[in-house]
Formats: C-alpha cells, sequence, structure tokens
C-alpha cells in the first residue's frame, strides 16, 4: 500500500516536471498557443531577402511581435508579409514597414516608424509606405562597378 503511494507522487512529480519543461519551452520560444491576443497587418516589400518567419518586429526600439508569414504575389511581383502584433500595441495608418539588419550581418527583422496620424491601423490593414531590406552585395558592386577609370 505503502509502495503504490510513493509510486503515484513519484508520477505526479514527474508530470508536473514535463509540463514545466513544456511551458517553458513555448514561453522561451515566443510561440503562443492562441492567436487571441494577437492582430495582424501586411506589409508588401519588392525585396524580402533575408527575413524569416519568426523574426521580431520592432518600434521605438522594443519588440512589439513576430513575423507570421512571407509569401509571394505573382500578381504583383511581391512578396507579402504578414505581421502578428499584441493587441495592446496601436499602430497609426501612415506608419512606414521597414526591413532592417540587426547589426553589421546579423538578422533581419521589421521596424515599423510610427506616423503622426490619429488613425489606427486594424487587423488585416496592409501599409501604404514599406521600405525593402538592402543587400550589401548589391551597393558594393553597384560602387565597384560604377567607377569611371
Amino acid at each position: 500500500m505503502k509502495n503504490n503511494y510513493v509510486n503515484f507522487l513519484v508520477g505526479l512529480f514527474v508530470l508536473f516536471g514535463i509540463g514545466a519543461l513544456v511551458f517553458m519551452s513555448i514561453t522561451i520560444g515566443g510561440a503562443s498557443v492562441s492567436n487571441s491576443g494577437n492582430y495582424t497587418l501586411v506589409a508588401k516589400f519588392e525585396n524580402s531577402s533575408g527575413l524569416k518567419e519568426g523574426a521580431f518586429v520592432e518600434m521605438s526600439g522594443v519588440r512589439v511581435g513576430l513575423i507570421q508569414s512571407i509569401n509571394y504575389d505573382p500578381q504583383a511581383y511581391e512578396s507579402v508579409v504578414k505581421i502578428s502584433l499584441d493587441n495592446e500595441i496601436t499602430v497609426p495608418d501612415d506608419s512606414i514597414a521597414s526591413i532592417r539588419t540587426s547589426g553589421i550581418i546579423g538578422d533581419r527583422f521589421v521596424k515599423i516608424s510610427t506616423g503622426g496620424s490619429e488613425i489606427n491601423m486594424a487587423d488585416g490593414e496592409e501599409f501604404i509606405e514599406t521600405e525593402s531590406s538592402i543587400s550589401i552585395e548589391e551597393l558594393i558592386s553597384k560602387y565597384m562597378f560604377s567607377q569611371d577609370k
């Protein structure tokens, strides 16, 4: 009888430990089980090279969301980036979404430069103005091959 009680407590402890590990993995990884506290905005870029799903979104130097998906629009020849933001974050409708690099050779992320409008963007709305990523290789080759000799 006492042995069954000890086995039960050990099993309960193991289940609690596994649950704690799963919770910590989800929390540290930045994933969420539901999408109830978020809304989605859309940004279309001519070039989104280096940007990955799950990359962070920044406003005023603070991480406020994640890149939900990146797809190609064959009619407009642009990449369509869906951005997931917390419901508490408001984005004026004249804001600019741009792709930036963290550090010199760091990962790409989306920076939202806020505008001055009183009207905020709603779920599913699209940024009017965007700035695509800048390729260092393209800039260097343009500089090297445009030199007059």
